[in-house]
């Protein structure tokens, strides 16, 4: 019977001891504390007085290795084990080089080694390999092709718990179908992990396979499992799945918490059904579940994402009075907020207290306030601030130096902004088409239409795209200064280049061929908004209504109007101002007419066509007869002739 020598440990740092065998079948042999081999000079040797015992050159078979060390009898807490030292060696050898499986297999058969499942899993575990998931895979691959060797449970668990952060959904589905075909029989903290994995992918199948097995094996889900799943549906946009998940949770042993409410309102915000989160976040103080600043930061995005900014204040506001740490991102959303609605002041008020209160002003909350100071015409204030970003360290961006050349050119301070775009130009700031479209729409406006024109071409030069409302206030600049024909090339060019010709292009050109007396041009250009599916405003009919009203076609400027309403344009003042046109015009008889026939078809009480036309009257100067007209039954009063009664016509006010 052969008999070998056993080394006291076994670490990547020992040598290992040459193993014998005896000359016969003694049973005799040595002990892992057995000193290394003496010389042969030395009269004590065993080897020298016990011929039986001769070296040999065979090797033990290769030895599992697990993730801890065995002392079992010395520790009895699980979490004061250390990971064995096999761990960071196997870890060393994980380098992604093209070589690293032929060195894993160097390195265990140099030690006598292999790795098993739980060392396995562990190593997948660790956070050295998060983020490296081609490392992960193809050391779980050459793990697989051990002797003997075959994944469990932890080491499916483990990878794809890795590669979920890669979002390799391909690869991640191929190694769950493995995982399936060797039906493992899952546990809590697998299905949990598998659950929290493929809930941030929005593998919705994979999660419903694991949440179904988990019933099958009459696994209790905890309340983790609930919010992993709950996650898991939200962000696959499964709402109606996650409201019955939730329904399950306020009836059963485990109910919902902070994690849970914010997870469901989460989802009801990103399906736009604000008014339902709004309706689970009252329902919160009545299960004694408190907000945290999470619940309130998704609320007000919602509110502000649908423009509600006065919920986005009453919720900013209700965090301030409960003492919740406001996020920078909420004071964005609510100065934000309170500068679209033109609230410079009060947007300015919130910036104050979140300085005092120690958090720090980010370039897009300084941007918002300068952009909505500069759209009220307070241009100093909007500097003075942009001069205190700059002081506090901050470095304005293009929007910002956009904002500002914009509100330069509002305020027709064009040599200002002239300027102030050379210097962003200068000094690396990116030049986009908002800073080109301000400036051509300010020189336009200011009648210098050859520098609009100059810098219109610059654009491309620059790689800047032309867009439509570039296009459009070059277009206006050229019409109103008299370049009608320019414009209209201007306007071939743009279709040339692709670029959509609103109904803003249409409006402009229409009003100013009207303008030049060019009718039936300004005519063909409204059909051809039509035929091209353009909807028309409110305000394109009434620069059409306008331009016919002038030139005597009332009757047309109806019949258009007519024909707008099956298209589901109906300008509730259409009559109205044409009125005042035709008064302004000093076309009262028209004026009058128009009256009539608005009343005779019941497009309008009469009582408010009559006050219509006194107040048209009126702002014409013609306050005689608007007197006349306030003094008579004209309008709304009768007349009998015989036994028949007829309305007392507008027409009568200019004896017709």
């Amino acid at each position: 019977m052969r008999r070998t020598l056993r080394s006291k440990s076994l670490s990547p740092l020992s040598a290992i001891p040459r193993p014998l065998r005896p000359y016969n079948n003694g049973s005799s042999h040595f002990s892992p504390s057995t000193p290394p081999k003496p010389s042969k000079q030395d009269p004590a040797s065993p080897f020298r007085s016990n011929p039986r015992w001769v070296f040999t050159t065979s090797l033990p078979p290769p030895e599992w290795i697990q993730p801890f060390a065995d002392l079992s009898d010395l520790i009895t807490s699980p979490k004061h084990l250390k990971p064995s030292p096999w761990v960071q060696q196997i870890l060393n050898l994980l380098d992604n080089s093209p070589n690293m499986e032929h060195n894993l297999q160097v390195y265990c058969h140099k030690f006598l080694i292999r790795l098993s499942p739980n060392f396995v899993a562990f190593v997948l575990h660790s956070d050295q390999l998060r983020g490296q998931f081609d490392v992960a895979l193809r050391f779980f691959y050459w793990a697989g092709k051990q002797k003997g060797y075959t994944h469990n449970l932890e080491c499916y668990v483990s990878l794809i718990d890795v590669l979920s952060v890669s979002g390799d959904l391909n690869r991640i589905r191929c190694i769950f179908r493995e995982f399936k075909d060797r039906g493992f029989l899952i546990n809590v903290s697998a299905a949990n992990s598998l659950i929290r994995s493929f809930g941030s992918l929005g593998l919705v199948e994979e999660l419903l396979f694991v949440w179904r097995q988990m019933k099958e094996n009459g696994i209790e889900p905890t309340l983790y499992t609930y919010n992993f799943l709950m996650n898991g549906l939200v962000n696959s946009m499964f709402i109606e799945s996650a409201e019955q998940v939730f329904e399950v949770m306020e009836g059963g042993k485990i109910g919902p918490d902070i994690v849970t409410y914010n997870t469901m309102i989460k989802g009801y915000c990103k399906s736009g059904k604000t008014r339902k989160a709004m309706e689970k976040f009252r329902d919160m103080e009545v299960r004694n579940v408190e907000p945290d600043k999470i619940t309130y930061l998704t609320l007000m995005q919602a509110c502000y994402s649908e423009g509600d900014f006065s919920s986005c204040l009453s919720l900013y506001q209700e965090m301030e009075e409960k003492g919740l740490e406001i996020p920078p991102h909420a004071y964005s959303l609510v100065i934000g907020g309170l500068c679209k609605d033109g609230k410079s002041l009060e947007g300015y008020a919130v910036f104050e207290n979140m300085i005092r209160k120690g958090c720090r002003a980010n370039v897009a909350i300084y941007t918002a306030l300068i952009d909505s100071y500069s759209k009220s015409g307070n241009m100093e204030e909007a500097m003075r601030l942009y001069e205190r970003m700059k002081s506090d360290g901050l470095e304005p961006d293009e929007v910002t130096c956009g904002v500002i050349v914009n509100g330069l050119c509002k305020s027709g301070r064009m040599e200002e902004a002239m300027a102030y775009f050379e210097f962003c130009k200068g000094n690396n700031v990116a030049v986009n088409a908002v800073f080109y479209s301000s400036l051509i729409d300010g020189l336009g406006k200011a009648g210098r239409v050859n520098e609009a024109e100059r810098l219109f071409e610059e654009m491309a030069e620059m790689g800047c795209t032309r867009d439509s409302y570039c296009y459009n206030v070059l277009i206006d600049a050229m019409a109103k200064s008299g370049k009608i024909d320019e414009a209209l090339v201007l306007f071939e060019r743009m279709e040339d280049e692709g670029c959509d010709q609103t109904v803003y292009t249409y409006t402009i050109l229409i009003s100013e061929l009207f303008r030049e007396h060019r009718n039936e041009e300004a005519l063909k250009f409204w059909d051809m908004m039509i035929n091209k599916g353009v909807t028309p405003t409110a305000a394109s009919f009434r620069v059409l209504s306008t331009g016919l009203c002038l030139s005597g076609k009332v009757a047309r400027a109806c019949k258009i109007l007519d024909e707008l309403a099956p298209m589901g344009v109906i300008p509730e003042t259409a009559f109205e101002d044409m009125i005042n046109v035709l008064c302004k015009a000093g076309r009262i008889e028209q004026a009058c007419k128009l009256a009539d026939g608005i009343v005779d078809r019941g497009r309008e009480i009469p009582g408010r066509v009559r006050t219509v036309l006194i107040n048209a009257l009126r702002k014409a100067g013609n306050s005689d007869l608007a007197m006349k007209l306030m003094h008579s039954k004209i309008g709304i009063g009768y007349d009998r002739m015989g036994s028949v009664k007829r309305r007392v016509k507008f027409r009568v006010l200019v004896g017709i």
